[in-house]
This record gives C-alpha cells, structure tokens and sequence, in this order.
C-alpha cells in the first residue's frame, strides 16, 4: 500500500518535469511486483545460512565447505550485476529482468535437486547471476522512474528484500533445514509468475532522476576529473557502509557476549538490528520526499556513527546497535539517485558501485576479523565506529564535490 500511493505521489507531484516520467516507466501492477522481486531476492540470499546443517549431512561437508554455497551466490551476484549492465543497453530492461527471474528459478530448483555437492554450487552461483540482474535492474529502473520521488521509492523498495530476507529463516525452521529442497523449489516457482508482470514496465526507461543535485563536473578535462572524484567518493561510501552492515550482523553477538551478555539477549539483540535494517527505510521514505538524498545520506552517516561509538559503552550496546541499524538502513537505496543524477554520463557507475558494496560484504569478515585478532573483540564497535566516520568524511566530501543542496528546494 506505501509503495502504491508513494507510486501515485510520483505521477501527480509538482514540479511536474520529471514525474510524468514515472506514471509512463511503471503500472501499478508493475510496482507492486517489483517489491516482490525484492522480497525473493532477500529471501534467496538467507536461505542458505539456515540450511547448512541439512547440506552438512547429505553432502559430508565440513562448515567451511558448506559456507560455500552462500559464496558462490554472491560471485554470481558480482558477475550478475557486471554482466547484465554491460548487456543493458541493448537488451532493455525488460529482458535483463526477466532473463534474471529464469536464472534465479532454474538455479534454485538445480540447487534443490543437486545429486552432489559441486553441481549445487554452480547451481548456487547460476541463482546469484539472477540475483545481481534483479538487484541491478530493478534498483535503475527505481532510481531513473520516479522523479524525485526516486530515494523514496527506492528505500520502499529496499525494505521489501529485508522482509524476504526476515521471512526466509522463518520458512526453513517451520518446514525445518532438512526440507530444504522444498524451500527452494517453492522460491524457484515463486519468480515465475513475475514474468507476466514484466509488461508493466514501459520498453525504454527514463532518464535521471531529478534529485535536485547538479551535475558533477564542468568541461573537458576538470569534468573527467570530477567525475572520477565522484565516482570514487560513491564507492569508498558503498564498500565501507556494507562492510559496516556486515560487520556489526557478523560481531555483534560476540561483541555483547564478551561484555557480558547472555547467548540468548545477544542474539535477540543481532535479531533486532536486522530488522531495524528494514524498518529504518520505511521510516525514512517519507522524509526523502522532503530531504535530498545528500542530507539523508549524510544524516545517516553521522547517526550510525554516534550509534557505533555509543556501542562501546556495555550498558547501552544492545540500544545502539539498533540505532545503527536504523541509520544504515537508508544509504544503500538513498545514495543511487544522488549517483545517478551526480554522474549521469557514466553509464554503469550504479552497477559499479553496487558490485562494489557486495565485494565490501564479502571483504569485511577476513579484513575485520584480522584487525580484532589485533585489538580484542571489545573494539568492535570502535573499529566499526572509525569506518563509519570515513563514510561521513566521504559523504560530506561528496557533498562539496556535487553541490547537492540539503533541502529540496534548497
């Protein structure tokens, strides 16, 4: 319901230059399963971590080996987001989509049905290739198709892979880890009737979104420069921003049991920052119909910031690691129309930048766990807390760079 109306805001909206645009790229039907799409890919990505114990035993692996599955699921997401940018152009975002819906479903049922252990991961990194294109596709499309109700709609979008992502571990421990395969043969029919609603999204998509930045740069040589400036910034904030995400969901429960916590409070606590994950953009898709995506950005930043610095105080460490979940929560789909609007002539800097953060997702547990081996497990929140404050350094520098104003309007 949030999605349709904010959709409908979109279309009537003044100043009315770019909303037209939006009421064109999408029909109603079209939004609605969008979200959907993001709902599946949420829960795609968490499906595996719960059915390892089942893996385990059908396949004899040990807990590394079996951690692989996830692996392979996020190089096929890096490779699905590259590959399907580049093919963008002249296959239209139509076919990346739907080409994406097949793949994720012909993997996830090969996944299912995988007589060993090998053809599960290259059945596992077929699903990712699909995943990246839906991740890709459909967070252009959002960014491009509503005007500046485009951070908006992207944070509802956003939120909608939290749900999946909430909803997949409930679904395996109701049906339980060794009925897996039926998990995933459910998911792989779930993308289909996607493919029907395909027709809902017009054949050409519209241009930038009008986010109220101007365009980086000036001409010739000092706007290549500016643009690589930019173009740095977006993925200096996006690599540390995920590493910090995955960071906190990977330490956090150690983190409270070491200034002691109990298992349970710990792990409850990790369970309520994932959803404030959620929550935090369907909290913050109003404000960014009023606030530009630099002001929410940048407010983010500073708020997960004080929140992770706040963390290392035992007594109030629960409390706020869920702030730091709230304030993360809108970076990821805020920042893409600010890219898209800062750097409008790079034509894959979104995919750029969303490959990047997943590399940030797989890069922060070896590279976080060495700095604690260093520093004790009772850093973690400062150690967290230095990376956030070079997000906030690099979204103020930003700022400078695109000379965003902080309120629309402004």
């Amino acid at each position: 319901m949030t999605a349709g109306r904010t959709a409908r805001r979109a279309a009537t909206a003044e100043p009315g230059a770019a909303e037209p645009r939006a009421a064109a790229l999408f029909t109603p039907a079209a939004v609605v399963a969008c979200c959907v799409g993001f709902v599946l890919i949420g829960a795609l990505q968490a499906l595996y971590g719960p059915a390892i114990p089942a893996l385990r035993e059908e396949f004899g692996l040990s807990p590394s080996a079996a951690g692989l599955g996830l692996s392979a699921h996020f190089a096929g997401g890096v490779a699905g987001v590259l590959l399907f940018a580049r093919l963008h152009g002249r296959l239209g975002s139509r076919r990346i989509l739907g080409s994406s819906y097949l793949l994720m479903a012909v993997g996830s049922a090969g996944f299912a049905l995988a007589p060993d252990w090998p053809f599960a991961l290259a059945a596992a990194l077929l699903a990712g290739l699909g995943f990246g294109g839906v991740d890709h596709g459909l967070n252009l499309l959002f960014a491009v198709g509503f005007g500046h109700c485009s951070a908006a709609m992207l944070n509802i979008l956003n939120a909608h892979f939290g749900v999946g992502a909430i909803l997949g571990p409930v679904l395996i421990g109701v049906v339980g880890p060794e009925h897996y395969p039926a998990v995933f043969l459910g998911f792989a029919l779930a993308n289909l009737p996607l493919l029907f609603l395909l027709r809902g999204i017009r054949r050409q998509d519209a241009p930038g979104p009008d986010d109220g930045t101007p365009q980086a740069g000036g001409p010739g040589r000092a706007r290549d420069r500016s643009l690589l400036t930019v173009l740095t910034l977006f993925v200096v904030l996006y690599v540390l921003h995920v590493g910090i995400e995955a960071g906190v969901g990977g330490w956090e429960p150690t983190h409270l049991e070491t200034v002691g916590y109990r298992a349970g409070v710990a792990a409850t606590a990790t369970s309520v920052y994932w959803s404030m994950l959620t929550v935090g953009r369907f909290l913050v898709a109003p404000l960014a119909l009023r606030f530009t995506a630099r002001a929410v950005v940048t407010a983010s930043c500073a708020g997960m910031t004080v929140c992770l610095l706040l963390a290392s105080v035992p007594g109030l460490a629960p409390y706020a690691y869920a702030g730091v979940g709230l304030f993360i929560a809108p970076i990821f789909p805020t920042g893409l129309p600010w890219l898209n609007r800062a750097a409008p002539r790079a034509a894959r800097a979104g995919a750029l930048v969303i490959a990047a953060s997943m590399l940030g997702g797989v890069a922060a547990g070896p590279a976080l766990g060495k700095a604690i081996e260093w520093s004790g497990v009772r850093a973690v929140p400062l150690l967290l807390g230095g990376l956030s404050a070079l997000c906030l350094l690099a979204a103020l520098w930003l700022g400078r760079a695109t000379g965003s104003p902080a309120r629309r309007g402004g």
